[in-house]
């Protein structure tokens, strides 16, 4: 790019606007960048103050097998940024989700499963985790705020929350939310406080329903010229996963995935996971016929997706738009000898897809950084011009999209988990065969996993010599090591904001 074109983008987009000055100037020499500037107007077309809008696709218990019969997705990673490290603070629905809306660690946030007393929407709002979420930060900041599809469980539209009706948390300006809309169908949203009733027609298919309403959206902050956030959260894939009506028939003969892990236990296995016995020809059948059910409800998230982008551009703000996509959490399917589920601390069910695209990101980027879920609100904080809230556990992954990795950047994730679940209540609650262990939290950087189990079982995999995760080694550690992973993982389990959280985190 000549100077000049810097220039352009420079008077285009303010000194204040982190990341789209920092990210063209970073990146200037791909055609992305290029794009971004504002030869068209897209920069400024949804508002004055010069910050990208955001648009986040959250999947629900999608794995990163996936993405290959996923196209528009598979585009996102030609045309933005891969995070291969990319750790959940918990491989369990609504302690992700907690985390991914306040950037703060379940042992900050309170919630650690799906029900309450220590986790759900209850506990969630409780402790007044809603109160400063990316939400309420980026309506500071002159957003228009959009939250679409599943909040977090427990969460009824017909609620009724310290006297308010038909409950709308706080920070967000449009809010379409259902309660029960794992089928897809028949389910209830509360649309900005009225309660609307949906049934099994086709039109009626959710997934499809929000991404309507999410081109509703962008088309009408468009119009008031305002900066826009747009969270799109899909039951898909999670349970009892129904496809769209054009992808029932689709991939009727699709072969399961059998990866080194399949149908076998590690060596010296934790005590939950002994003894498993090789699948029958029955399992086998029943693991497949799942994973042709997830492969075609993600069909219509991909079209989702599309559309999304599509509108975007026939808008003129595609060029000036963040574009995200993740999980909740991962899920495997058959590794381990494990039924499909998930709520382990294996890399199937932690370690999930993140991609990112808009101006000034790299194309075909990766970055092998540590990432977590907490870094999802103060990265939307910085992209909006506000100041990440020093009480989040995270960071700010603008630095990683700008190409550039701190010296101080965090090398280790934390996983925390309370378990077995027994709920009958939580949709989570592990099936026959598919693993329920007990309580642990676990450490996750680039080389290696620890996880550290409450009934005293350890396990340690070196993943840089075994990837698949097949062989704990934890025995054959010393006991300088072992006591280095125990403090190290207390420290973290103890952190309390970015500072302090760091500061635990740069040990690996």
């Amino acid at each position: 790019m000549t100077i000049a074109g810097v220039r352009r983008q420079v008077l285009l987009w303010s000194a204040a606007a982190a990341l789209a000055a920092g990210l063209v100037a970073c990146n200037g020499d791909h055609d992305g960048a290029a794009n971004a500037t504002g030869e068209s107007g897209s920069a400024q077309s949804s508002g004055s103050s010069g910050h990208p809008n955001v648009v986040w696709v959250l999947t629900d218990d999608l794995s990163s097998d996936l993405v290959n019969y996923m196209p528009h997705v598979k585009a996102m990673q030609e045309n933005g940024m891969s995070f291969s490290h990319y750790t959940v603070t918990d491989s369990l629905c609504c302690p992700s989700r907690s985390s991914i809306f306040t950037g703060k660690f379940p042992h900050n946030t309170g919630v650690f499963t799906n029900t309450p007393p220590d986790g759900g929407f209850e506990t969630f709002h409780g402790k007044g985790n809603e109160d400063k979420t990316f939400a309420t930060a980026l309506k500071q900041q002159g957003y228009r705020t959009a939250m679409m599809g599943k909040y977090l469980n427990g969460y009824e539209p017909d609620m009724t929350v310290n006297g308010e009706k038909n409950y709308v948390p706080p920070g967000w300006d449009e809010w379409d939310v259902a309660g029960n809309g794992y089928k897809e169908y028949d389910y209830t949203l509360n649309q900005n406080g009225k309660t609307v009733d949906y049934g099994h027609d086709p039109k009626d298919y959710l997934t499809d329903v929000v991404n309507k309403r999410g081109q509703d959206f962008i088309e009408n902050s468009v119009k008031e010229k305002k900066p826009f956030v747009l969270d799109i959260s899909t039951f898909a894939p999670h349970g009892p996963a129904t496809p769209a009506p054009q992808d029932e028939d689709k991939f009727q003969h699709l072969k399961l995935p059998r990866p080194p892990a399949f149908d076998k236990t590690p060596t010296d296995a934790p005590q939950w996971l002994q003894d498993k016995k090789a699948f029958t020809p029955q399992q086998i059948k029943k693991i497949t016929v799942t994973y042709r059910k997830r492969v075609r409800t993600v069909q219509a998230v991909d079209r989702m997706i599309g559309d999304l982008q599509e509108k975007l551009k026939t808008e003129g703000v595609y060029d000036n738009t963040v574009f995200a996509f993740a999980s909740d959490n991962g899920f495997h399917m058959g590794q381990y000898r494990l039924m499909p589920g998930k709520q382990t601390a294996f890399d199937t069910d932690v370690n999930v897809p993140l991609i990112v695209t808009g101006p000034g990101i790299a194309r075909g980027s990766k970055t092998a950084a540590i990432a977590s879920n907490i870094d999802i609100a103060p990265t939307f904080t910085e992209l909006s011009g506000g100041t990440p809230d020093a009480a989040a556990d995270g960071r700010s992954l603008v630095p990683l999209l700008k190409g550039e990795t701190p010296k101080d950047w965090p090398r280790t994730a934390l996983v925390e988990h309370h378990g077995p679940n027994t709920s009958a209540q939580d949709p989570d609650k592990p099936g026959k065969g598919s693993g329920n262990p007990p309580s642990y939290e676990a450490l996750r950087t680039a080389r290696y996993t620890y996880v550290e189990y409450k009934n005293g079982s350890h396990e340690y995999y070196d993943r840089s010599k075994d990837p698949d995760m097949l062989h704990n080694t934890y025995a054959q550690l010393s006991s300088d090591t072992k006591k280095q992973l125990a403090a190290l993982a207390k420290k973290m389990v103890d952190c309390k904001g970015s500072k302090e959280c760091t500061a635990a985190a740069l040990a690996d």
